[in-house]
């Protein structure tokens, strides 16, 4: 089994070195690890995914530095009685935190490359990053073919499940597909596209074409909206763009509001992945495309692909 753990420092050196031959990195499916109650779910899509598109994968760790810094700012504390011993030993309080929870996630990360492990995967490599999530992603934006990420943040509970803070940044910020996976696992079968005739929507059908990860599955292409002529032939153009991935495809339009009438569909069919577009980008489409996402996001039970 290949393993490698790189921190900040680490992977940034090895990336000069390779630059400097003149070797390209290779294209990885990144798996976000960290503390909530989907990672292990994270893990085992991650390992359906790897072995579906046969594509590497990276497991990775951000541990926020904003809640764990790894050198304390104390300045903005001066105040009135403010004693410098007691701001001191705050300060390596916070020193402590943040090694032990670096050291949580060493723990994970090596958890995480067991589990995929003993799913079958054996090119894995691990990156631990102290800093901003999106930020840490975007800096390996050109390493990641696919990034899978959990629905639920870490603070969310059986009793009190909501999505992850970051997620909606990150979506808007990543320019690759990220696979959003719910906190248990189920062995994926189908697949719907959620399609809307714009161009953005072409341009979702072409990288989905253009991707392994769907290949051979039954998927549904799916509209909704007013059932008209226009948007049957946007249909089947859809449908013969994807004819590469040599599987079964179903086309529907259905009327009434988007989110629920796309979860009506999914649940009628026992469909196992949706896939849909993300945040468009003027004012108007990054309000209706935006909120649309963000309602799916919320409600979704099953995984989502969102591309970008």
């Amino acid at each position: 089994m290949t393993q490698t753990r790189e921190s900040n420092s680490d992977r940034s050196q090895n990336k000069n070195h390779k630059d400097h031959e003149g070797e390209v990195e290779m294209l990885r499916l990144v798996a976000c690890i960290d503390g909530s109650q989907a990672a292990p779910a994270v893990c085992d899509y991650a390992s359906w995914a790897s072995k579906h598109m046969e594509t590497p994968m990276m497991l990775l760790h951000v541990l926020d530095e904003e809640r764990y810094p790894a050198e304390p700012d104390l300045a903005g504390s001066i105040g009135l009685g403010s004693r410098e011993q007691l701001l001191e030993d705050l300060a390596e309080l916070d020193r402590k935190r943040a090694k032990l929870a670096l050291e949580h996630g060493h723990h994970m990360l090596d958890e995480a490359q067991k589990r995929v492990g003993e799913a079958g995967i054996s090119d894995v490599v691990q990156r631990q990053r102290h800093g901003d999530l999106t930020e840490s992603l975007l800096a390996l934006e050109n390493q990641t073919r696919l990034l899978v990420m959990g629905l639920h943040g870490e603070s969310s509970s059986e009793r009190d499940t909501h999505i992850g803070s970051q997620l909606e940044t990150v979506i808007r910020s990543m320019h690759r597909p990220i696979l959003l996976v719910p906190d248990e696992y189920t062995q994926p079968r189908s697949a719907m596209l959620a399609f809307d005739g714009s161009a953005t929507a072409f341009k979702g059908v072409e990288l989905l074409a253009g991707s392994p990860v769907l290949k051979g599955m039954p998927l549904h292409l799916v509209m909704v909206g007013a059932d008209t002529n226009d948007r049957w032939e946007q249909l089947k153009k859809a449908e013969k763009m994807l004819a590469g991935l040599e599987s079964e495809i179903t086309l529907a339009i259905r009327a009434g509001d988007v989110e629920p009438t796309l979860h009506a569909y999914q649940e009628e069919h026992d469909i196992d992945i949706l896939v849909m577009g993300a945040y468009g980008h003027s004012r108007i489409r990054q309000f209706l495309v935006g909120s649309t996402t963000t309602r799916m996001l919320e409600t979704a039970r099953k995984p989502l692909v969102v591309l970008r």
